[in-house]
């Protein structure tokens, strides 16, 4: 017997699927509310979960990796009074099982239950009988359920020999999971080759990809191996596949097809039996749509497709990846461990993070540095541009905040407030302060530079930098 959890605030829609999961067999509760759904979920094992998109607490499509994340793995079905498009694509994109309307058939509504069983059944059974080891990771730290689900689309990827595309911003991992792909696939033991489509140059782009003979033109002193042979029974991995010239493109996709070349100035063709995994971080879709990339082409790159989440949608994973990058740089330079302060993990967590990862790891770099022989890191060891941010957000947040409050029904009063005036120059002078200090830092305690960018005069700013005691430069 099956487990299921409905999570819908329609009573009527409730009883008409707790009725159909029943006389199936399976035991069936329920959830009024997302916070409820996802707290319940928590607690026991659920095998499927009917999901409503629209709630009085939020949109249920937001929640969907969470409950997907959670310890059961259950299977989710969206059900919507609203059906769109959009948010199909997001659900399936998000891991559903499926994404049904309620006005649907109750034949329809139980084929979808039951097939969601039979595969889930399937799955337990397959990797019983194939005693799963643990997935070779390396450095793809963090376990929250947007990067879980990817680790679960790496798991039953490497195990094929289906071209691969990776998706996902600048500095997201995706060369981590291609190489994560290659070490746990049946090719591990071979060549993991990286072609930089980026930095190919026009002009020797075929000599390096498929080799030459000997004389095949001018600086062609010896023969040379290719890229692609170089991959021959291994992974070859396509990094930025959405700059690799149109012209390479038409004969890179024979290569993919017939696993066969023939190198600059060669009579005979070679062979390479390899895995292609290609990783983008443009919309190649839109590229074909505009003539620059092939769609024959883009079809044979995406037999799989893994989508890799930004670091702002899995902000769980943060502080796990500032503790292991902060251990590696001690570890490096021969230094105890050093700690963060709270201060610290929230300017982590209140920052954007456009370059991902990568820019995370960067900013640890930089913070190291600041610190030198301090045993902590505070945020006044981060980048200025990122206390300058975190710093906007949260001046932001209080805004939208308050205008939420008057808006409201009921703001809980404080308690005692001080003169309108006091309040006024202690807020004013607590971000003059930091201004002044993250200006110096700006200019690296330049003063003609910190005056040409605040528009102070120099006996403005060396009085302000007295009054508030920053130690001015000599």
């Amino acid at each position: 017997m099956a487990s299921i959890l409905i999570v819908d605030d329609d009573d009527l829609m409730v009883s008409s699927l707790a009725l159909m999961v029943r006389r199936l067999g399976h035991g069936a509760a329920s959830a009024a509310s997302l916070a409820e759904g996802l707290e319940m979920a928590g607690e026991q094992e659920f095998d499927v979960i009917f999901l409503d998109v629209r709630m009085p607490d939020g949109n249920g499509l937001e929640i969907l990796p969470r409950l997907a994340g959670t310890a059961a793995e259950p299977e989710v079905i969206i059900i919507t009074g609203f059906g769109e498009p959009d948010g199909a694509e997001l659900a399936i994109k998000s891991g559903a099982w499926d994404y049904i309307e309620k006005g649907a058939s109750v034949k329809e509504m139980t084929l979808s239950l039951e097939r969601a069983l039979q595969y889930r059944a399937e799955r337990k059974a397959g990797d019983r009988k194939q005693n799963i080891v643990a997935l070779k990771r390396e450095d793809i730290l963090g376990n929250s359920p947007k990067l879980r689900a990817c680790l679960n689309q790496l798991a039953q990827a490497a195990g094929g020999d289906a071209s691969i595309l990776i998706t996902g911003e600048t500095g997201t991992g995706k060369e981590l999971f291609a190489r994560a792909i290659h070490q746990n696939s049946p090719r591990a033991a071979g060549n993991f080759v990286t072609v930089d489509c980026a930095s190919l140059p026009e002009t020797l782009a075929e000599s390096l990809l498929f080799g030459h003979e000997k004389g095949a033109f001018t600086g062609a002193e010896k023969p040379r191996e290719g890229l692609v042979r170089q991959a021959h029974g291994g992974t070859l991995f396509l990094d930025e596949v959405g700059e690799l010239p149109l012209p390479l493109q038409k004969t890179f996709l024979r290569v993919l097809q017939e696993h066969r070349f023939r190198p600059l100035g060669s009579t005979r063709e070679v062979e390479s039996d390899f895995r292609l995994v290609a990783a983008t971080n443009r919309n190649l879709e839109e590229m074909v749509e505009r003539g620059e990339f092939r769609s024959d082409l883009l079809f044979r790159l995406r037999s799989f497709t893994i989508e890799l989440p930004p670091l702002r949608e899995r902000a769980e994973d943060i502080k796990d990846l500032a503790r292991s990058h902060l251990d590696r740089l001690c570890e490096c330079y021969g230094m105890a461990s050093k700690g963060f302060s709270p201060e610290f993990l929230n300017a982590l967590l209140g920052y954007d993070w456009p370059g991902n990862v990568r820019e995370l790891a960067n900013t640890l770099v930089r913070s190291f540095s600041a610190a030198r022989f301090e045993p902590t890191l505070y945020p006044k060891h981060l980048p200025p541009n990122i206390r300058v941010q975190v710093l906007k957000n949260s001046v932001s947040g209080s805004s939208q905040a308050k205008d939420h409050g008057e808006q409201g029904h009921h703001v809980e009063p404080m308690r005692s407030l001080p003169k309108l005036q006091d309040y006024r120059e202690t807020i004013y002078a607590h971000a003059e302060k930091h201004y002044l200090q993250d200006l110096m830092s700006l200019a690296e305690d330049n003063i003609s530079e910190a005056c040409r960018r605040s528009g102070l005069s120099q006996s403005r700013l060396y009085a302000l930098l007295k009054k508030h005691q920053i130690n001015r430069p000599a």
